[in-house]
């Protein structure tokens, strides 16, 4: 979904401001559903630790067809209120309740809000789907209220509630820089040989936090434009297959070492066949692309049985369809 079609013609816009001295009070109906899809990360290249204790990236992510279903409905109190399917993320922290909060606060309205999340996504996981779902409530209430959020006012309240999250706004393919927050989106291009992924979530769970702390400077890309992210970038421009090394994750040496239950995931896939495998973000989860859906099922069948959780999955570019009105 590109930013141009988010905008609202000016009809809307011009209904919207009309109505908005009594927004506060008025009482929407209905319910929505919306899907927020998963990602993987095709580079990522670590440029330096910033004054802020971030660090500056180059990353290429992808969306893909693994995802989690949010159903937004009307209510009658005050208050945003979420059930999830995962019992622990059922909490005023779940990154989908702060997105509704910040909704109403830009524009004081008092409308309620029950959200129930479906969690296919797994969490803590590298796939990014608390960012995910975040962005997705912030698209399914702009389209339903008819808000006129600028392309810069999504950025921006995205920006606030996590460095992936601006990403998820558009998905496909895209070049995101800086925290994560600079997005900008590539060609919508994917490489035959990468037409089937398998996703594979080691049992554990690994924190972004600590690994990016415990991560040293000779993990570090050389030079301050992302190399590896670049030459993705103009292969898929070129509408070509990126060389094997440039799809490199800066994160995987310490993550690997850190974790020998995702090193050990990571030779059973090789293993099983898989001819190439990566972690996405700070993992744990890896990935591995497939150029014909009989191999990827055949290594998914054969990891399932040793009783790893294993998804197939594709690249996908989401678009205006994506929320459902009711």
């Amino acid at each position: 979904m590109g930013y141009s079609s988010l905008k609202l013609d000016k009809f809307l816009i011009s209904m919207h401001n009309a109505r908005m001295s009594h927004a506060q009070q008025a009482q929407i109906s209905g319910f929505c559903f919306v899907r927020a899809y998963a990602k993987i990360n095709l580079t990522l290249d670590i440029l330096g630790r910033r004054a802020d204790g971030y660090h500056d990236l180059a990353t290429v992510m992808q969306t893909v067809d693994l995802y989690d279903t949010l159903c937004l409905t009307a209510t009658s109190d005050d208050r945003v209120s979420l059930i999830c399917t995962t019992p622990e993320l059922s909490n005023n922290e779940n990154l989908a309740v702060r997105a509704a909060q910040l909704v109403r606060q830009r524009f004081a309205l008092r409308q309620g809000i029950g959200i129930e999340l479906y969690k296919r996504i797994p969490i803590a996981a590298g796939l990014g789907g608390g960012s995910s779902d975040a962005a997705a409530v912030l698209l399914a209430l702009q389209q339903w209220w008819q808000l006129p959020f600028s392309s810069s006012d999504l950025l921006n309240m995205a920006a606030t509630l996590g460095s992936d999250v601006p990403f998820f706004l558009t998905g496909g393919p895209a070049l995101c820089e800086g925290r994560g927050e600079r997005v900008t989106t590539l060609a919508p291009y994917w490489p035959p040989s990468m037409r089937w992924l398998l996703l594979l979530k080691p049992a554990i769970s690994v924190s972004t936090a600590a690994v990016f702390r415990s991560l040293p400077a000779s993990d570090y890309t050389d030079g301050t434009y992302g190399t590896h992210s670049r030459a993705v970038c103009a292969a898929f421009d070129a509408r070509s297959t990126p060389r094997l090394e440039d799809l490199h994750n800066g994160l995987e040496r310490s993550v690997l070492e850190t974790y020998p239950e995702v090193a050990r995931a990571r030779k059973d896939l090789l293993d099983a066949g898989a001819s190439f495998v990566q972690l996405s973000g700070s993992g744990p989860t890896l990935f591995a692309p497939f150029s014909e859906l009989f191999c990827a099922r055949r290594v998914q069948e054969h990891m399932q049985a040793q009783g790893y959780d294993v998804y197939l999955s594709r690249a996908i570019h989401p678009d205006a369809g994506n929320v459902c009105f009711f």
